[in-house]
């Protein structure tokens, strides 16, 4: 299987099967196609020649493509039905089905306003955004919302007992609170820490981080690369 993801600085929805994949110790051969969003960019003809909807992430097995990420992990289910992409147990595989759904349809503000973007830090950004962003305050309190009741019914140390598809969905939503400095309970914090150190959200980062490929339409607070914002407001 190849998975054809985009810059892993800034690609949130490439970083939820990859690193679900990794975790799970399914393998596959990983394809960069680094992001350019103008006409008849390399980075269209490459991802148009295996889906029409020319975005990231797409899994290719064996000639069949499989984009968007909540349709390759329902894939990765059938195909390794005994790799744990899922819970065991009926009514909690239900509640993270129904989290995963609702952070892929869902959160628009969060994602807004807090992009991803693992190589930076934006701990002086996240604080103001919350002051004068209502819809954020609203994402980030359904996000600490459901963190909370899924632990607190599974026991941990993950959503739903282990690393798992939800853990993967939201592991983007953990890169954005830890590099805003988005305040979440102190219970919280320790999930985060957990998320950041599984295997492949630990691998994923160390990519992000060596990428060095700073790309300005995805930068609304930096001017230039590096851990420090240069503020362009």
């Amino acid at each position: 299987m190849q998975l054809i993801v985009g810059n892993k600085n800034y690609s949130s929805w490439s970083m939820r099967p990859w690193v679900l994949m990794k975790a799970l110790g399914i393998d596959f051969q990983e394809r960069v196609v680094r992001f350019d969003f103008t006409p008849d960019s390399a980075f269209y003809r490459e991802i148009g020649a295996v889906t029409p909807t020319g975005k990231v992430p797409v899994l290719v097995d064996d000639g069949l493509a499989v984009w968007d990420s909540l349709a390759i992990v329902e894939y990765l289910a059938e195909r390794f039905p005994e790799a744990g992409v899922w819970p065991r147990d009926a009514r909690q595989r239900a509640r993270a089905r129904c989290l995963c759904a609702e952070m892929h349809s869902g959160f628009g503000q969060l994602r807004t306003h807090c992009v991803m973007n693992i190589d930076a830090d934006l701990t002086s950004i996240g604080p103001r955004l919350l002051q004068t962003e209502a819809g954020l305050r609203k994402d980030l309190a359904r996000v600490v919302e459901l963190w909370t009741n899924a632990l607190a019914e599974s026991g941990g140390p993950f959503l739903f007992g282990e690393f798992g598809a939800a853990d993967a969905f939201f592991a983007p939503v953990v890169m954005r609170v830890t590099r805003y400095g988005l305040p979440v309970p102190e219970p919280l914090r320790a999930y985060l820490a957990r998320v950041e150190a599984a295997p492949g959200v630990r691998e994923w980062i160390a990519d992000a981080i060596a990428e060095k490929d700073f790309l300005d339409f995805e930068e609304p607070y930096r001017d230039v690369s590096g851990p420090v914002p240069v503020l362009k407001v």
